[in-house]
C-alpha cells in the first residue's frame, strides 16, 4: 500500500486542490489584511467588514483560493462585531471591557497569522467564527 509523503506541517497533502498562484494569494492576503484598516479609520464603523466584503465580492469568480479565505475573513469579522457590540451594551460592568481588550489583542494576531498563511498559500480557518457565510 503506497501512501502519500506528509506536507510541511506534518499532515498528509491535499492532492485535489491546485496551489493558488501568486496573485490569489496576495490578494487573500490582502483580503486578511483590510480588517485593519477599520481600526484606522475609526470614523467609519464597519469598515472591517465592507472593506474585505467588497475584494470578495470582487475576486470571489475568478480566484477559488480569495473565495474560501474572503469568506472565512468576513466570518470572522461578523463574529468579532457581534461580541465587540455585546461588550459595549455592557460597557458599565469591567468584565466585558476586559474581555473586548483581550478579544481584540487576540484578533490582531489571528489576523496576522491568517494572512502569512495565505501568503504561502494555505487557507486558514480561524478559531470561534460563526459559520454564516457558506
Amino acid at each position: 500500500m503506497e501512501t502519500n509523503p506528509p506536507d510541511q506541517d506534518g499532515g498528509t497533502p491535499q492532492t485535489g486542490a491546485p496551489t493558488p498562484s501568486k496573485e490569489e494569494r496576495t490578494m487573500a492576503m490582502i483580503c486578511h489584511l483590510l480588517p485593519l484598516a477599520g481600526a484606522l479609520m475609526p470614523a467609519v464603523p464597519v469598515l472591517n467588514i465592507i472593506a474585505p466584503l467588497v475584494l470578495w465580492l470582487i475576486k470571489k469568480d475568478s480566484m477559488p483560493f480569495v473565495d474560501q479565505q474572503g469568506k472565512e475573513v468576513l466570518n470572522f469579522q461578523i463574529t468579532l462585531s457581534i461580541v465587540f457590540f455585546v461588550c459595549m451594551l455592557t460597557f458599565w460592568l469591567i468584565l466585558p471591557m476586559i474581555l473586548a481588550f483581550g478579544i481584540g489583542i487576540a484578533a490582531l494576531v489571528l489576523i496576522i497569522m491568517a494572512a502569512i498563511k495565505a501568503n504561502d498559500g494555505v487557507p486558514y480557518r480561524y478559531p470561534f467564527t460563526l459559520r454564516l457565510i457558506k
